[in-house]
């Protein structure tokens, strides 16, 4: 039995409370595959839900401690409550709970592991690089936070001892994991209500950087000035392989554009034609992070370059839902001001001197108050602006902060109400030719489909 065999079967029997999470139900997906007995629950009976049945997985929908049976181990998702009946069941038990991450991690032992963290771009990079690796003749085990029509799921167990995972640092989980190469794609002061001070945030990726062995590597963007300067203190401490990625004239991979279609890759081996089928500059980053992965795992520099071509995107991040009246809808999951900005340059050189209009939703009344004004000035490059009320996920109201702190800062929008007056403010400006764009890490997804039908698409 192999040390990977022995850290899956050190787990037992594994019960995940709140298996229909994506997060959750990639991690059970490659333990079931892996030979792991899996079971779960949910609140709801998720789709995804039924394909972990058809696995082999036991699945009960709510909550009831009986359905702890005789697991060994249990996996709580982050949104389940203290006094969840079948989390209280297991600490009184005695059995030990872990964080999705350190279940991840634990399946992912004795693989050559790629983790790719960031403020921004983790999902679509870690989707990229996936794709890429199979393209490239490799067979990858994924862990991706985002569904990805390419692969068809957000999860799976592959035939390579290669394994890449999304590394989240927003609770600062992504330290449980080993990797031997690291991608950062930036690093940005958010999630203050976990880290407290930007400070902190940077601190905690250098702790990051420093779980990668001697032969590991960390690829992080130079275009970035938190990338940077973490690639710097990195390479400073000569402990591990440093390769910088972006458009300065010291990247180890270069990003080269000539104008569309005509963007290249280069290294100190050559010159490599990078043709993608998504749009932005953050994309083109985010392909040679991607690039650098496959050189750095023995992937031939063309082939890996060629690969790319095959990646279509990733589910909310700019999403094409549909089209009506010559107008294209999009949707994207960004949800800091950075993001924002990107979405909406992107959808600038999609619309090709057509105009753009945006219904945003804010995520978190933390990140509402502590942003307010960078939002404002991203959401500026849109032609329109609409903005929702906060959609608070995991947080209580703050008093005094609503989307006025955003809204009120617009030269070019206004707050909107929910529901058929965001629709009809979307419809009432947009001309053909035009695009719009829902954005925002809540329910605005659900306005795509709506705006599209209103349009008579």
């Amino acid at each position: 039995m192999t040390a990977a065999d022995k850290a899956l079967a050190s787990l037992g029997r594994v019960h995940f409370i709140g298996i229909g999470g994506v997060g959750m139900s990639g991690v059970a997906r490659i333990m079931a595959a892996r030979g792991v007995p899996v079971s779960g629950s949910d609140a709801k009976d998720l789709p995804v839900m039924a394909e972990l049945a058809a696995a082999g997985a036991r699945i009960a929908v709510g909550y009831d401690s009986a359905n702890l049976g005789d697991a060994q181990t249990v996996v709580a998702g982050s949104a389940i409550r203290k006094d969840n009946p079948e989390l209280v069941a297991a600490q009184q038990a005695g059995l030990p709970v872990l964080h999705r991450s350190q279940a991840l991690a634990a399946t992912m032992a004795g693989d050559r592991v790629v983790t790719v963290a960031g403020t921004h771009g983790k999902s679509t990079t870690t989707s990229m690089i996936t794709v890429m690796l199979k393209e490239a003749g490799l067979d990858p085990s994924f862990a991706i936070g985002a569904n990805v029509p390419a692969l068809g799921v957000n999860a799976a167990n592959g035939e390579s001892d290669v394994f890449v995972a999304e590394a989240d640092e927003s609770d600062g989980s992504f330290l449980n994991y080993r990797p031997n190469v690291a991608v950062v794609t930036n690093v940005e002061a958010d999630h203050l209500d976990h880290y407290g001070t930007a400070e902190a945030v940077h601190a905690s990726f250098d702790s990051f950087a420093a779980l990668l062995p001697a032969d590991g590597v960390l690829i992080a963007c130079a275009d970035d000035a938190g990338a940077r300067a973490l690639a710097d203190r990195t390479a400073g401490r000569g402990e591990t392989r440093v390769l910088r990625y972006g458009t300065s004239d010291d990247s180890d991979i270069r990003l080269d554009d000539g104008g569309p279609g005509n963007t290249w890759l280069a290294t100190a081996d050559g010159r490599y034609p990078l043709e993608l089928l998504v749009p932005g500059r953050h994309n083109a980053l985010n392909a040679a992070a991607a690039f650098g992965v496959g050189v750095s795992l023995g992937v031939a520099p063309n082939v890996a370059a060629a690969a790319l071509a095959h990646f279509t995107g990733a589910s909310r991040r700019f999403e094409f839902k549909g089209e009506g009246r010559g107008v294209r809808v999009y949707d994207d999951y960004a949800h800091h001001p950075t993001e924002v900005r990107a979405a909406l340059a992107a959808a600038k050189s999609v619309a090709g001197g057509n105009k753009v209009h945006v219904l945003f939703q804010p995520h978190l009344f933390s990140r509402t108050r502590e942003f307010a004004e960078e939002f404002a000035s991203a959401l500026g490059l849109a032609d329109t602006a609409f903005v929702l009320e906060i959609y608070p996920a995991r947080e209580d109201p703050i008093p005094g902060v609503t989307s006025l702190l955003i809204a009120d800062r617009l030269g070019n929008g206004r707050l909107v109400g929910p529901g058929r007056e965001a629709v009809e403010a979307l419809t009432g400006v947009a001309q053909e030719g035009d695009i719009v764009l829902t954005v925002g890490a809540g329910d605005v997804t659900a306005y795509g489909p709506l705006i599209v039908e209103s349009l008579g698409g």
